[in-house]
């Protein structure tokens, strides 16, 4: 089955609603965005999150030594890089990873084998690294062999489109964001819609 991961959260009620409607993951923004979060205030939502859920941080080209500092205060399961960085750097820094790529065209996809860390395929951003909103062309995927394969599927998803996402390209996760939210602010019965969506999808 799929597995759902809930990012940029940044309030108690909305963690509380994604844990409850079972997300298997829950992302915490320390990238430049609109949804950053303080290692602070992510370490008090994260100590309501069981363990049996994976407390993930998303970077962007931070140095090493703060990587580490934030995954040890919070603390953190995964980190998830979204910038940058090389295999070597993130295999140097030693923590569970994914990386993120951003899909224009197939070639898009080829850095996704030099790396050991899960690939993440999101649509390009605007103001920052993903977090757009959009989708990208899952025909890309399904061309690369990619469908079935283990990586995260990010960009544009929503209740709507979660679905017919997890039945072309059978992604290990799916990342959601903006989709789980209204007047750019998460919304708990878009969390709890959207997550019932993918467990349901078969």
């Amino acid at each position: 089955m799929t597995k759902v991961k809930i990012c940029g959260l940044s309030e108690a009620v909305h963690v509380k609603a994604a844990v409850d409607a079972g997300a298997d993951a829950i992302g915490f923004v320390f990238a430049p965005s609109a949804r950053r979060i303080t290692p602070e205030k992510a370490a008090e939502l994260a100590a309501d999150i069981p363990a049996s859920v994976l407390k993930i941080g998303v970077f962007a080209d931070a140095p090493p030594a703060e990587i580490r500092r934030i995954a040890e205060t919070v603390p953190l399961d995964m980190i998830q890089y979204h910038g940058d960085e090389t295999d070597e750097e993130i295999r140097a820094i030693g923590l569970p990873a994914m990386k993120s790529f951003s899909i224009r065209t197939v070639t898009d996809l080829e850095p996704a084998a030099g790396f050991a860390a899960w690939p993440l395929f999101d649509a390009p951003g605007i103001d920052h690294r993903g977090g757009s909103g959009r989708t990208f062309d899952w025909q890309l995927l399904e061309e690369a062999g990619f469908a079935g394969r283990p990586f995260v599927l990010a960009g544009g998803l929503d209740e709507g489109n979660v679905s017919e996402a997890i039945r072309r390209l059978r992604p290990m996760m799916v990342d959601v964001s903006s989709g789980v939210e209204r007047n750019k602010r998460k919304d708990e019965q878009l969390i709890r819609a959207f997550i019932r969506r993918v467990k349901q999808t078969k």
